[in-house]
Formats: structure tokens, C-alpha cells, sequence
């Protein structure tokens, strides 16, 4: 990974502190002692149990790194403020948008916590780019596969 920074919300962090934990803590340990056991069985050329429990933990160390360099360049989003700039579209916004007459809410967060299914949205993508620094009451186009669409924003938190 590049010093490329990592926007997260409060929750975002707590949960990858939580899944490294876990991974190092609790499953790391557990698959080393399968492979040993495994190891022990004889045989490794056709030991099914020991290249599972290798594979496993490759990776499970993988992704223990791949979190540790998220967590290094991680920043976490402030929370919105009462004040008058609390109406600009920002990382960690809740956003009411208004699209042909439906409301829709979503959540501009960093990439690594966009979840369409949550209506959390990447600030990279091009709802979130179009909403970033816009206010209630304006307009954003965004191109999407049927045409564009025109959201009209209708509160910000």
C-alpha cells in the first residue's frame, strides 16, 4: 500500500481493531496448533488437514498485515458540529437527498466502509464526489448507467 490515508468513522476503526484482534489473537493461534498437530501426523505430502491449515494461516496473516497498513494510515472522520458549516456535504455527513420526488438517506464515509445495503457511500464514488462541499438546497448531477440523475439535497447532518 502506498501513505495513501485511510478515512474511517469512530465505528469504522473500533471494527478493524476488533477483526485484527480477533485474526491475531484468537484464529491465528488456533490454525498454528492445527498445523502442528497436523505437522505431526507424518506424512505432509498427503496431508489434506496440514495444507488447509497453511493455506488458512497464509491467509490469515495476510490480512492481519493488510490491517495493520490500514490501521498505520488511518484517519478517523470528525464527527458533524452544530455550526453553520454542519450544512456542508463532508466525510462522516448524513445526507437527505431528494431523487424524483423519493427521499433517500445516505452516509458519505471513507472507501474502506462504503456498503451500498447500509447506505454508506465512498467519498471516491460519484454520488459522494458530487455531494462533497455542497449544501442544502443545491442540486448534484451524477452520471449512472440508465442517464443521469439530478439529487436535490434536502438536509445535512
Amino acid at each position: 500500500m502506498d501513505d495513501k490515508r485511510i478515512y474511517l468513522t469512530k465505528e469504522g476503526l473500533l471494527e478493524l481493531k476488533k477483526e485484527h484482534d480477533q485474526l491475531a489473537k484468537v484464529r491465528r493461534p488456533d490454525v498454528l496448533t492445527r498445523v502442528s498437530e497436523a505437522r505431526n501426523m507424518g506424512d505432509l505430502s498427503e496431508n489434506a488437514e496440514y495444507t488447509a491449515a497453511r493455506d488458512e494461516l497464509s491467509f490469515i496473516d495476510g490480512r492481519i498485515d493488510e490491517l495493520e497498513e490500514l490501521l498505520k494510515q488511518a484517519v478517523v472522520i470528525s464527527e458533524p458540529t452544530k455550526s453553520s458549516s454542519a450544512h456542508v456535504v463532508k466525510l462522516g455527513s448524513t445526507v437527505k437527498l431528494n431523487i424524483k420526488d423519493k427521499h433517500e438517506v445516505f452516509t458519505v464515509v471513507g472507501e474502506w466502509e462504503a456498503d451500498p445495503k447500509e447506505k454508506k457511500i465512498s467519498h471516491e464514488s460519484p454520488l459522494g464526489k458530487a455531494l462533497i462541499g455542497k449544501k442544502v438546497g443545491e442540486k448534484v448531477e451524477v452520471e449512472a448507467p440508465a442517464g443521469k440523475v439530478v439529487y436535490t439535497i434536502v438536509s445535512v447532518e
